[in-house]
Order: C-alpha cells, then sequence, then structure tokens
C-alpha cells in the first residue's frame, strides 16, 4: 500500500542529495529553496548516505521523478514540483494527491499560519487531512462560496483547525446579487484575510462529467457547453479559462463569488493539486497561465504535461 509521509520523506531526501552531489549547492542553499531547516538537511544527507540511496548515483526510480520535477519547474517557472508514483486505481488519484500535498505543506507550514483553498474536490481532502493531523494552530480561508457542499466534516470536533468560509453560495442568480454579497461585512472580513495567507490550495478542474462543480449541480451540462463553446479547457477556483490560460468572459463567471484570477495571482506559494490523464489540457493552461506556484501531481500525469 502506498505510504505517502514514506514516500514524501523518500522524495524529499533525493532532492537534497541531487541538490548537494549533482548540483553542488550548500547545505544552507538547499534548505532556502526547500523551505526547511539546514539540520533537516544534513540529517536527510546522512540517512541518504546510510540507506545506499547515494551509491555515486541516485537510484534510477527516484531519478526519474525528480527529472520530471525539474523539467516542469524549468518550462512553467515553478518554485517547487512535487511528484508521486501514479495509483493504479484511477478512482483513488485525488485521495493520493491530498495526502501528497498534505504531507508536502506539514512541512512547509509554521505555527499560527493562515492557508487559503479553493473549491473542489482535492483541495478539500487536502485541508481535511491537514486539519486532522496537524500539530500546530492553523486556519483556514476560503477563496470561494459554496464550499459546504464538500466539506461534511466542517462542523465536527473530527476538524481540527479554525475555519473562515465565505458565508454564500458560490453563483448567484445575477450579477448584481453577486456583487452585492461581495460587499456585506461578514464576506468583506473573510476576503480581507486572504492576502495574509503563507500558502493557498487550488484544485484545477476539467471539462468532463467528473467536475465537482458539475456534480454537485451547481452548474448545468447546458453551461458547460456553452462555456466548451467559448473555449474553456478547465477551471481554477471556478473561474473558466482557455488553453492558454486567459480568463472565459461569461455571464456565468460574472455571478461567481470567488476570488478574482488576478488576486490569485497576487498571492505567493500558491499550490495546485491535480492529476489525471482528463485534467492533462486544464492543468497546462493553468501553468501557462502563471497561477500556480507549486504543483503536486502523479508521474503519469507529469509526463503527460511535459509533453505537451
Amino acid at each position: 500500500m502506498y505510504d505517502a509521509t514514506s514516500d514524501f520523506e523518500e522524495n524529499l531526501m533525493i532532492k537534497i542529495a541531487w541538490y548537494y552531489y549533482m548540483e553542488n549547492l550548500t547545505q544552507q542553499a538547499i534548505a532556502n529553496q526547500l523551505g526547511i531547516s539546514r539540520m533537516r538537511v544534513i540529517k536527510l544527507l546522512e540517512k541518504a548516505r546510510q540507506t545506499g540511496v547515494v551509491q555515486f548515483r541516485i537510484s534510477s526510480a527516484f531519478d526519474k521523478r525528480h527529472a520530471l520535477e525539474t523539467r516542469l519547474m524549468e518550462t512553467y517557472h515553478l518554485k517547487d514540483c512535487y511528484v508521486v508514483p501514479t495509483n493504479p486505481d484511477p478512482s483513488g488519484v485525488n485521495d493520493t494527491i491530498a495526502k501528497a500535498a498534505s504531507i508536502y505543506i506539514a512541512n512547509h507550514i509554521t505555527d499560527n499560519c493562515y492557508i487559503n483553498f479553493g473549491y473542489g474536490d482535492t483541495s478539500s481532502r487536502t485541508i481535511e487531512y491537514l486539519a486532522k493531523n496537524l500539530e500546530t494552530s492553523v486556519s483556514f480561508v476560503s477563496l470561494t462560496g459554496g464550499v459546504g457542499y464538500y466539506l461534511p466534516n466542517s462542523e465536527s470536533n473530527i476538524f481540527n483547525a479554525k475555519l473562515y468560509l465565505i458565508p454564500a453560495p458560490l453563483i448567484m442568480s445575477s450579477r448584481e446579487m453577486a456583487e452585492a454579497i461581495l460587499k456585506e461585512s461578514s464576506v468583506s472580513e473573510v476576503s480581507s484575510m486572504i492576502r495574509l495567507a503563507s500558502m493557498t490550495i487550488v484544485g484545477i478542474g476539467a471539462m468532463d462529467n467528473s467536475a465537482t462543480i458539475l456534480k454537485s449541480s451547481i452548474l448545468s451540462h447546458n453551461d458547460f457547453l456553452l462555456l466548451n463553446m467559448k473555449g474553456a479547457t478547465g477551471d481554477v477556483i471556478c473561474h473558466f479559462i482557455d488553453k492558454n490560460g486567459n480568463l472565459v468572459d461569461t455571464e456565468i463567471d460574472s455571478r461567481l463569488v470567488s476570488v478574482p484570477l488576478d488576486t490569485l495571482n497576487q498571492l505567493e506559494n500558491v499550490i495546485g493539486v491535480a492529476a489525471g490523464k482528463h485534467k492533462v489540457s486544464a492543468i497546462t493552461a493553468a501553468l501557462k497561465g502563471g497561477y500556480l506556484d507549486i504543483l503536486i501531481t502523479d508521474e503519469s500525469t507529469a509526463a503527460l504535461l511535459y509533453q505537451d
């Protein structure tokens, strides 16, 4: 069975070994680049030697994934990329990516930090894993309305985190109502927290029947047909974008209760969590649009993204 915690530790160890032995970075430079302590770099370098990972060459299985990470970082100007093994069961892909994302984030957060999150299945799974397992105090801030649909544990005592949710539906009945709700004090108070966050988690939706926004009946199949005709290839926080990452301007977008893409572009450490062959076009569009700083995906998706 796939052990996400162990896999993250091994992947981090491989990255550190690569940077130290192959790219001649100092221990402090590696610590700064990966956002971890120098002492952790030292310990993982020692572990790499003790476990035989470093034997004049890096184990080929990890080397392949690291090569994909490096190529994607260079191609799309990412700060970081974490590629995990592909789950052989397609129905478990979102859960695998969510576990990997929660471990990645847990290794990069500080106590009492704020983390933004967007609408979608994978991002919601990520924050649930984080909230249940973190020992530090963290607050989650929603980037959109309508999050109650996919946060079934948000009111339970199992959910061990502070939640600041935009108290509104995701899509209003008119542009005027959307503009009015965004001016409400209860909504603007939550929105003002967004720029305080040290990280932002966003899923990437595909233009198919698996899309959360479609399965939840927030958008109809006719809406999807219209968006397809307009050139939409996927969505980021429910804003639909074309193959180059540009916003598809529709009446639907004007009724959204969601942070604008321009605001998302200004945030630091935006982490995209998505995988699957059906999402390759949407992920590529989000990368081309420059909305992501960090990508967490699986090996088969990463290979297709690099070829795209």
